[in-house]
């Protein structure tokens, strides 16, 4: 069942056409990625001033590529992180990640140098800030301006809640000292977004944020830091800062005082399942690289066709790709449509998709050979996608971080949730279907239904009492095995102590989560494949890439599966042969690329 707007019942009501969105619509919305693609031109073409070679010589010096920075400005890509009621392009989660993968498809150091930190600084932005404060950060934006956010430092890997920017109240005022070694693009955003702690008093409410204007700080209060060298990412720029009795005005905080973690945690419910979701584009050309050396150098002494093995790990990361976008896609949907589930599904999207990027590109070395060491020349594009991968996802801080959003609710789910919520509909799954505007305001609320294990639980009952055929015979054994999990899970987690969202989790419900986790991708494979029935797509609403992706995932939960079920990797083999070879991307949109 697809979800549609207000604006759509209303014109649906009084008997008007509906005119499409001239933002959001799927015309709209393709063309706005064809257009980035045209412009960024053949990634293989040697002579391409943004092609992989210019991408890798600017690596190799360490800097930004600055024809690309110049044709994102021309691009206006800032406006794809405005909300479109401030003036911008922002209106729903899934189609910003979907337009800003051309961009980390070419280059993950551009993608996050140039627009992903801008997004995750305005994300806190347009979720507490006031009138005034987002039309400075939106006009700031729409003007080639960037922001910085300064979650991370290097002696507490991401955990923000030791944080070493200090605000404490001096003289009738504040005053805003500390240093922080690793914020991205420190040095030249003029907007910051800086997460401090406010109170000694010990809690939840010892931090604040604030929103600062770099040219209206008096000099010699801050200082810039030199550049924190990189292996992955090095060109991304990577500096940071030093305030010293900085002044900062009431009018700076975001939001209320002593609410920052609050914040964070509403702004992550975004931003947890943006930036993964955007990554998927390094994958793609990892993938990419690995299937055109393996086409023109064979593997083995053989062929890639002839070659079983070859063929296997193909598909497999294939398929990989496939699951982290079906999860992805729930996760972006479920920003769009307000759920109070949002924030567990964005942590799961940043906890699984890194782990299964990594995986799926590691696999693929044994294609290349001792090509995978190469930083130049035609494939040297495949070793810069693997070291900028694990800076992306923002390493094992990362992951324990999004562990500890979704373990406090592990207990509630379990109880009030599992097995006897009803499925949503096709609205978590519907690729190119409308949704609501963004509203920032109802992310990072308490998990109240999970409508992906609903829908789990839903494709488990369907293929049970469904006719018998070769595809349900091979199907409904691996859905009961996760329905099955999903039911141990339920009994594991209904006896956990109930956790406050504050509380420290543990190795026990850091196993239970990681499970979970993988539940979830597996529910969001059978919802997009569900939803994809009846469609133009036959290949997703086909079961063989279904079959390999929840056998995939079985392998990794360690439940059986059954003697008989066949890993059907020839059929999603041929589908990666005809997209390599036609030139579209390897995720769930099939989108033309600018390649040879």
């Amino acid at each position: 069942m697809a979800l549609t707007t207000l604006a759509v019942q209303r014109d649906q009501a009084a008997g008007r056409p509906r005119v499409p969105d001239p933002l959001t619509s799927e015309a709209a919305v393709a063309g706005r990625v064809a257009d980035l693609e045209r412009r960024f031109g053949d990634p293989w073409d040697a002579d391409n001033p943004l092609g992989h070679a210019a991408i890798l010589a600017a690596d190799e010096r360490g800097v930004p590529h600055r024809e690309a920075e110049q044709l994102l400005d021309g691009f206006g890509l800032n406006a794809e992180f405005v909300p479109a009621a401030l003036g911008g392009r922002l209106v729903r989660a899934d189609t910003l990640a979907r337009v800003l993968r051309p961009v980390f498809r070419r280059d993950q150091a551009l993608g996050t140098g140039y627009g992903a930190f801008s997004v995750l600084a305005g994300a806190s932005v347009w979720a507490a800030g006031s009138r005034a404060q987002q039309r400075w950060a939106a006009d700031l934006l729409l003007g080639g301006g960037r922001l910085a956010v300064s979650y991370r430092e290097m002696a507490h890997g991401n955990a923000f809640l030791r944080d070493e920017f200090t605000l404490t109240a001096r003289g009738g005022g504040r005053v805003l000292s500390g240093t922080k070694r690793v914020i991205i693009n420190a040095h030249r955003a003029r907007g910051l977004v800086i997460v401090c702690r406010s109170s000694q008093d010990g809690g939840s409410q010892d931090h604040s944020t604030l929103l600062l204007d770099r040219q209206t700080l008096p000099a010699g209060r801050v200082r810039d830091l030199e550049r924190y060298p990189m292996v992955g990412m090095r060109g991304c720029p990577v500096t940071g800062l030093e305030f010293t009795d900085c002044p900062v005005t009431d009018s700076a905080l975001l939001g209320e005082e002593g609410h920052g973690v609050d914040l964070a945690l509403r702004s992550f419910a975004f931003t947890r399942s943006i930036l993964p979701s955007m990554v998927l584009g390094g994958g793609d050309t990892a993938l990419r690289t690995a299937l055109r050396f393996a086409d023109a150098h064979g593997v083995g002494g053989r062929a890639v066709q002839r070659n079983p093995q070859a063929r296997r790990t193909l598909a497999g990361a294939f398929t990989d790709l496939l699951i982290c976008d079906s999860l992805a896609l729930a996760a972006t949907r479920a920003a769009g449509l307000g759920l109070g589930v949002t924030g567990v599904y964005a942590a799961a999207t940043k906890y699984l998709l890194p782990i299964l990027l990594h995986d799926a590109v590691h696999e693929l070395f044994v294609l290349l050979g001792s090509s995978i060491y190469m930083r130049d020349g035609e494939f040297g594009i495949f070793q810069k996608h693997v070291r900028d991968l694990p800076v992306t996802s923002l390493g094992h801080a990362g992951a324990a971080a999004a562990l500890s959003t979704i373990s406090p609710e592990l207990s509630s789910l379990a109880r009030r949730s599992w097995l006897t919520d009803a499925p949503l509909g096709g609205a978590l799954f519907a690729l190119r279907d409308e949704l609501p505007p963004l509203d920032f305001g109802r992310l990072g609320t308490r998990a109240a239904a999970d409508p992906l294990c609903a829908e789990l639980v839903a494709a488990a009952d369907t293929l049970r009492t469904g006719a018998d055929s070769d595809f349900t015979a091979v199907l409904r054994p691996i859905v009961g095995q996760l329905a099955d999990e999903l039911r141990r899970l339920r009994q594991a987690c209904a006896t956990l102590a109930p956790l406050s969202r504050h509380s420290l989790a543990n190795p026990h419900t850091y196993a239970l989560a990681d499970r979970y986790t993988l539940v979830l991708a597996a529910a969001a494979c059978l919802g997009v494949w569900r939803n994809q029935q009846g469609g133009q797509d036959t290949f997703l609403a086909g079961s063989g890439w279904l079959v390999t992706a929840l056998l995939r995932i079985c392998t990794r939960l360690g439940i059986g599966t059954p003697a008989h079920a066949p890993g059907p990797e020839a059929e999603v083999f041929t589908e990666l042969t005809r997209r390599f070879t036609q030139s579209s991307s390897f995720d769930l949109y099939d989108t033309p690329l600018a390649a040879r």
